[in-house]
């Protein structure tokens, strides 16, 4: 696997997809070690490669990297997805921390047992707090930064599409979030990350939380 970049995660979405997003955004191939078994992650403890005992974990550059927002936003500036100045930056920054948040809420309704007060909450500040700061960045601009691609606009599009997938309707006040929605399908390493087959990941299941509570022991 020289050379290539290899993600170290479980097989679902997690903390992981975001960066399976911007690496196919950025059209970058990648190769994938799903973890299964607690041995595989005691490994990985004993060889030193997870700086905090945490996963995801990524190979890329000679580097193992831990930190999800410090793995994205690596990707972000080698790949040119992190705007042209520092004010392009900081702007991207914070859209991507704000989506980072909503996303948040809705990774961890899997190990929630009753589901439907979380869902209202989610479904309450989605409406409120954060589709209306989107919908006015993309009043007129094509992207919401600098008028070109960033990782924020990935970020986005992800969380959009997960936020449609529990609150199908969700975005029919939001026009301009829908136009961008189909902007983005069409960039040529989303596309592809959008069609059957991709290495984009299903929505969370049992499984996927049987196994990250086993490998990890994570205790609630």
């Amino acid at each position: 696997m020289a050379g290539k970049v290899v993600l170290t995660y479980f097989n679902g979405r997690g903390k992981m997809e975001s960066i399976r997003w911007l690496l196919a955004a950025a059209e970058v191939e990648f190769e994938e070690v799903f973890l299964t078994t607690r041995e595989q992650y005691e490994k990985l403890l004993s060889d030193g490669d997870l700086m905090y005992q945490q996963v995801p974990l990524v190979e890329i550059d000679g580097m193992k990297l831990i930190q999800t927002k410090a793995i994205l936003q690596y990707i972000a500036e080698k790949y040119n997805l992190h705007g042209k100045d520092l004010k392009d930056k900081v702007m991207i920054n914070m859209y991507s921390e704000g989506i980072m948040d909503l996303m948040e809420m809705i990774m961890t309704l899997i190990f929630v047992t009753d589901k439907q007060p979380k869902l209202d909450i989610i479904e309450t500040k989605a409406k409120e707090r954060y589709l209306p700061v989107f919908e006015k960045a993309l009043s007129g601009p094509v992207y919401l930064v600098g008028g070109k691609l960033s990782c924020a606009d990935v970020q986005l599009m992800e969380c959009t599409l997960m936020l449609e997938e529990k609150f199908p309707a969700i975005l029919a006040d939001f026009a301009n979030i829908k136009s961008f929605q189909g902007r983005m399908s069409r960039v040529p390493g989303l596309s592809k990350f959008l069609q059957p087959g991709s290495q984009r990941k299903p929505q969370p299941d049992d499984l996927f939380v049987k196994t990250a509570i086993e490998v990890l022991r994570l205790k609630f």
